[in-house]
């Protein structure tokens, strides 16, 4: 059964002596079969997008490259802050500045509102116990008339 699900197929390369031990070195140091190296090696190729007919100068070279291209990024992004970015956090401030000042004015004129209100019903109440209060007296009196009639 499991030669039926082994259907690989293999295929053969020439290399000279000095790659042949190359590969040999690299097997030995990380322990892989042959195979499993130069399928590494080439992934590894194709990920990292190196060409190999163009091989590098120096590791110096090479880490100025790198050097450049992060430096681009760096570049990039900063322009991108910039342009982009500091204007939007400056806009959002704005308009956070602006929304706590129109719910600070909201608040006043609320407790302005309420005040005025609260002194309106306060009013109203004290003239509403001055009217109940002169018919009481209203009353007592009628029922003083009515006692003092009663008696006669």
């Amino acid at each position: 059964m499991s030669n039926q699900n082994r259907k690989t197929i293999f295929t053969t390369i020439a290399i000279d002596k000095e790659t042949g031990s190359l590969v040999e070195k690299l097997c030995k140091r990380y322990s892989l079969k042959k195979g499993e190296i130069v399928k590494r090696a080439f992934l590894y190729i194709d990920k990292a997008c190196i060409n190999p007919s163009e091989a590098p100068e120096s590791t110096k070279a090479e880490l100025a490259k790198i050097n450049k291209r992060q430096d681009d990024i760096i570049r990039f992004i900063r322009h991108y802050e910039e342009e982009q970015l500091n204007p939007m956090i400056r806009v959002c401030n704005s308009i956070a500045v602006r929304f706590d000042t129109v719910v600070k004015d909201m608040n006043e004129e609320l407790n302005r509102e309420i005040a005025n209100s609260k002194d309106a019903l306060i009013q109203v109440l004290r003239k509403l116990d001055e009217q109940f209060g002169k018919q009481a007296e209203v009353i007592n009196n009628h029922s003083k008339v009515i006692n003092h009639l009663f008696q006669i």
